[in-house]
């Protein structure tokens, strides 16, 4: 169990932990808007950029094929900054993986396109890909841990929530920059040079949470670590030894946010576009009004978490997650304003309610001297066979079946996997003593 502090709050203690918070959500705001614009951009116009030789659904599959390039190389991000957030700390770490990521989204707007370098152009993305998720996969473990680690007692929930609501605002905003440059520019503007225009705009954004996070201070759980000598020296080594099965199971938990999360964000944008008969200003609107529903759930559920048992939530959140993806396509088939709303609101409505207590629930399932390393890989592995593959895999399956039924069968079985897994995983959690099978209480309550 993640070790409470007693000690009374000062005002110095509440400002500290406004800063956090205010620190996580921005930053990984700023690096999910990255991790966004690129699946936007994968949807709507890699394919006629850096793949025109292919058909159109050869295209497709490739274009999907370099977003999922980036999720492979989350769990290698996750595995050596988890690295060096369990042996020199979650701020600095931090602010590394910001930097790379905001590199590699910027290197990606200037890219040139195949018309202009030939096969280095695809090659290039892909390499700058793997940059971002590289960036993005030592982000989301200490974003979490650095805001958990500064949690008074009894408020886990809640402050581990804050770098969690960051990702459908940073959905949100990559949807409304790409929604509003489109608009402005045009389709055939848009396509020839205005996609670069959400890219370039995350150089300004980056500076923005360097300067916030640069302000906070070191987890004091970390620093007590430090100060103990009790340090490990290859905590990857002692998670897979000590506490594999609370890997496997925090994978599993994060199959159900991920794969409905870039349902909504990625493939929904191309299917409903492509295959539905959508207009893609009106799928643009309707995902953007999704994640505005997205953040506000997951900002009501993290104020109720501590309270009503982070695991209860998340159970009947998987529970839903089975049964919406069939609606979601059912209603986008119609390709009705209003229905194409609903659609997307669902999908927001699930995803709120998982985000916000997906962190607390993962994270605390590992001790604090490996809890980087543990929960960045649980969480990464899980993202890469769940959302990395889903625009992928949604494609592959529509493609071959040339049914919605087996794409909406695959999503509900990932968040089958998710309830089953979030039931398991406090069996298996380390407590704050190293022991095994003593469920820590910020995950049992169901």
């Amino acid at each position: 169990m993640i070790p409470a502090r007693t000690s009374p709050t000062t005002p110095t203690d509440q400002a500290r932990r406004r800063r956090v918070a205010a620190a996580t959500f921005v930053g990984t705001a700023i690096e999910w808007y990255d991790f966004n614009i690129y699946g936007a951009a994968a949807a709507l116009i890699f394919a006629s950029q850096f793949f025109p030789n292919f058909s159109p659904v050869a295209a497709t599959l490739a274009a999907f094929g370099t977003f999922a390039v980036g999720f492979i190389a989350r769990p290698i991000g996750g595995i050596v900054f988890g690295h060096f957030g369990d042996r020199y700390g979650r701020k600095h770490t931090l602010v590394a993986s910001l930097l790379l990521m905001g590199i590699g989204t910027v290197l990606i707007a200037v890219l040139p396109t195949y018309a202009q370098i030939g096969l280095a152009a695809p090659i290039l993305l892909v390499a700058l890909r793997f940059v971002q998720g590289l960036g993005v996969g030592g982000e989301w473990g200490g974003a979490v841990l650095l805001a958990l680690e500064h949690a008074p007692a009894g408020r886990r929930g809640l402050y581990s929530a804050f770098p969690q609501i960051g990702l459908p605002a940073g959905a949100l905003l990559a949807n409304l920059v790409f929604f509003a440059v489109s608009a402005a520019l045009g389709p055939e503007r848009f396509a020839a040079w205005g996609w670069r225009i959400p890219f370039l705009l995350s150089a300004v954004l980056v500076l923005v949470a360097l300067l916030v996070r640069l302000k906070v201070e070191e987890s004091p759980e970390f620093s007590t670590l430090r100060s103990r000598g009790e340090v490990r020296r290859l905590p990857l080594v002692d998670v897979l030894r000590r506490s594999p099965a609370a890997v496997v199971l925090g994978m599993g938990i994060t199959f159900a946010p991920s794969s409905l999360g870039y349902l909504l964000s990625v493939y929904l944008l191309s299917y409903g576009t492509g295959t539905a008969g959508v207009a893609p200003q009106t799928m643009l609107l309707a995902i953007t009004a999704a994640s505005v529903v997205y953040l506000v759930v997951a900002c009501l559920t993290a104020l109720v978490s501590d309270r009503v048992g982070p695991g209860r939530v998340f159970a009947l959140a998987s529970v839903l997650g089975v049964l919406v993806p069939f609606a979601v396509f059912a209603l986008v088939n119609t390709a009705a304003v209003g229905e194409v709303l609903l659609a997307t609101g669902l999908l927001g409505v699930v995803l709120g309610l998982m985000v916000a207590v997906q962190a607390v629930i993962v994270s605390a399932a590992f001790r604090a001297d490996v809890r980087y390393t543990g929960s960045s890989l649980s969480y990464q592995l899980g993202a890469v066979l769940g959302g990395g593959l889903t625009p992928l895999a949604s494609a592959t399956i529509l493609g071959i079946t040339g049914s919605w039924t087996a794409v909406a069968g695959y999503i509900a079985l990932l968040a089958a996997v998710s309830g089953i897994a979030v039931w398991f995983l406090p069996r298996v959690a380390e407590t704050g003593d190293g022991e095994q099978g003593t469920t820590p209480a910020v995950i049992t309550q169901r």
